[in-house]
């Protein structure tokens, strides 16, 4: 029988980092070889008192991380867990089969491209194929968080399912950028192509890829505007837009009907 020390007093802090390891070391329980967990279960593995455990279940319990199994003391990963998981293996997919479709459009198009997945607050970049024969090279580095002005930004934020997410997060913009990109967004959803120029004179041309699931990447050509045409009909934006529907096809994905 295993009997928790009483904790000494903590900083609001410690206990939110004691909170968040504790509920990790309580999922890590879960395996194949044991599906479900019940409160005994895991007072004896981890050695917590028994209404530690409780409670961790019962908030666990709440927030989607866990589920009750019906006629049962025990519990399984809920829904919010099995969602983010099978988020997880999306993006580890699409990491899989995008490379080779990055190398055959950057030697399309004779420019880098790039793969870019939805992080916290936008997307970021994961993937760079540069086009090495060519003499002017136009790259990004990988990890690179972009902005919500960027036309990846713009492609994710057509198509993202949580729209009034999407709409949270222009809200935050300028009111006249604000507008502008609102507006772009819906010729975005309307073609499925995004295509800006920056201020640099950098053209980046974007589309979505699509899973089972729903919207899972986006692709973009960069390069400069002499390399690069910034029109949406242009054989480079067709090639970007081609190449993301056959990457939705690879994974199981559909393309938006909606869209031209």
């Amino acid at each position: 029988m295993h009997n928790e020390q009483p904790d000494l007093p903590k900083s609001g802090r410690d206990q939110d980092i004691q909170a968040v390891t504790r509920t990790a070391q309580i999922l890590g329980l879960f395996s194949p070889e044991r599906p479900e967990l019940s409160v005994a279960d895991a007072t004896e593995l981890l050695g917590l008192n028994r209404t530690t455990v409780h409670r961790y279940f019962s908030s666990m319990i709440r927030s989607g991380l866990l589920e009750r199994i019906e006629q049962s003391a025990s519990v399984r990963p809920g829904r919010s867990l099995l969602q983010l998981g099978a988020f997880a293996l999306g993006q580890r997919r699409i990491l899989l089969h995008a490379p080779t479709y990055l190398r055959e459009l950057a030697r399309e198009v004779e420019v880098s491209t790039v793969l870019s997945l939805w992080g916290s607050s936008g997307p970021v970049i994961s993937l760079v194929e540069e086009d090495a024969n060519h003499a002017t090279l136009v790259t990004v580095r990988v990890g690179t968080q972009l902005s919500l002005t960027s036309s990846q930004a713009k492609v994710f934020l057509a198509f993202l399912p949580d729209q009034l997410a999407a709409e949270r997060l222009t809200g935050a913009l300028p009111e006249q950028q604000r507008n502008e990109v609102r507006e772009q967004i819906q010729t975005v959803r309307e073609v499925g192509i995004s295509s800006d120029v920056s201020h640099r004179g950098i053209c980046i041309i974007a589309a979505p890829v699509f899973d089972e699931r729903g919207l899972c990447a986006a692709v973009a050509a960069i390069g400069t505007e002499r390399m690069l045409p910034d029109s949406l009909d242009s054989r480079q934006a067709l090639a970007v837009k081609t190449t993301c529907q056959r990457l939705t096809k690879e994974m199981g994905g559909t393309w938006p009907s909606e869209v031209a």
